[in-house]
């Protein structure tokens, strides 16, 4: 194969035994720094991934991924709109819920908590909180019954276990010859919950929709319908759609909405956990310049003996761009080879460094997530490559240049 004149010499230069070994060693310390960059990259994204996909599984698991609710008012026709909105072909699931406020006390601990009202059969279709159940089962919240189901943080500040009985007092004041006093109600804690994340494990409790309805004076009404879609990711679509279904007598939100604060700061730690890595890269494409300006000075001579059969300075530079961006390339291709291969087996490397090392990176009951979840996304490989590899080419630019300046008469002065 007949290959161009300056990528020949360029591959030349770069198979060639050099004279200065110190040159092949700043070489193979830039190939070893951008593959590690890369790896690293690649890696690091990937577990970042995994952890967002995991954290938000279980948040949407708990929250819903549409809501549909009256402006202020019960929702009395909530069987009929929920009928409504399945007819949407991303709508797979939706159950009604009441929402408030309330205290939990027992004996001499008093907690706080957000207090939502279900239907057991319905709930499976909208939430996972029927595999997170560590005691129990949502079956056992029955209508008139009051069975509650508590948070696991929640549980443990109350110091109760299933079986015990707790006090729930409601804002919902009642009128008495002695004033207006707080509505009291006895529950029985018939199961314990445990989402992983800890602002509803510490503050979530779960009762019957019909209870719920009945302390918080709704009527029988609910506060309004929670929906499922088959893909989260088309929600905001999906709330445009069921907003020209039910009207504009209804509110309706997605978790886009109600959340975005938190995935917007997940978002913001990756971007900038990328642009930290990347200086690995940076600082390894640094190598690059210093190997080709050694390179550059060692073949004076060399560039000026081509200079004078005739190779335009566009071409000298060419040759040694050639050499810089293999350098480049095969540092990439090793790290894109070995993040991928570490990333998509971090399951088995990870539980062999803890055994290796006898620790545990993420001890359970301290960190909610036990193992390293990891996602390598395809954009993201395709991005780090073609950053490593762009950083690569433009760090050979200046040596190039220089090379490009050689006038051959000062280079053959001295030979």
């Amino acid at each position: 194969m007949n290959l161009p004149l300056e990528v020949f010499i360029g591959l030349r230069y770069t198979r060639a035994k050099r004279r200065n070994h110190f040159i092949s060693f700043i070489s193979l310390i830039s190939m070893v720094g951008i593959a590690l960059g890369v790896t690293a990259l690649i890696v690091v994204l990937s577990v970042m991934n995994g952890f967002e996909k995991e954290l938000r599984g279980r948040i949407l698991g708990m929250v819903s991924h549409v809501t549909v609710s009256s402006f202020g008012t019960p929702l009395q026709q909530w069987r009929e709109l929920r009928a409504e909105t399945l007819q949407h072909e991303s709508v797979i699931g939706g159950a009604p819920y009441v929402e408030g406020e309330a205290m939990l006390s027992n004996q001499s601990s008093v907690s706080g908590a957000l207090v939502r009202g279900i239907d057991p059969e319905l709930e499976n279709e909208v939430s996972e909180i029927y595999r997170q159940m560590q005691f129990g089962s949502l079956d056992d919240l029955v209508a008139g019954e009051y069975g509650i189901v508590l948070g696991s943080g929640l549980a443990n500040v109350l110091d109760v276990v299933p079986g015990d009985r707790i006090t729930m007092i409601t804002p919902q004041a009642t009128a008495s010859p002695l004033g207006f006093l707080p509505r009291l109600r006895r529950f029985k804690v018939v199961g314990i919950f445990e989402i992983g994340v800890y602002e509803y494990d510490r503050s979530s409790a779960i009762i019957h929709h019909q209870d719920a309805s009945k302390l918080f004076r709704l009527d029988g009404g609910v506060s309004g319908l929670r929906l499922k879609l088959d893909d989260l990711d088309l929600a905001p679509l999906v709330r445009h759609d069921l907003k020209q279904i039910v009207g504009f007598d209804y509110w309706v939100s997605d978790w886009t909405l109600r959340h975005s604060n938190y995935f917007k700061a997940v978002r913001t730690e990756k971007t900038v956990m990328f642009i930290i890595l990347s200086l690995i890269v940076a600082v390894a494409a640094f190598n690059i310049v210093s190997t080709l300006v050694m390179v550059v000075t060692d073949k004076q001579s060399d560039i000026a003996i081509l200079r004078t059969l005739g190779l335009p300075p566009v071409s000298v530079m060419w040759v040694f761009m050639v050499q810089g961006t293999l350098i480049g390339l095969i540092g990439t291709l090793a790290g894109l080879v070995g993040g991928i291969l570490m990333a998509s087996h971090i399951d088995v490397i990870v539980p062999a460094l803890e055994q290796f090392f006898r620790t545990q990176f993420l001890p359970r009951g301290v960190y909610p997530i036990t193992e390293l979840p990891s996602v390598m996304k395809q954009s993201d490989v395709v991005r780090i490559t073609l950053l490593s590899f762009g950083i690569s080419v433009v760090a050979t630019l200046y040596p190039a240049l220089r090379a490009s300046r050689t006038r051959p008469a000062e280079a053959l002065r001295y030979e």
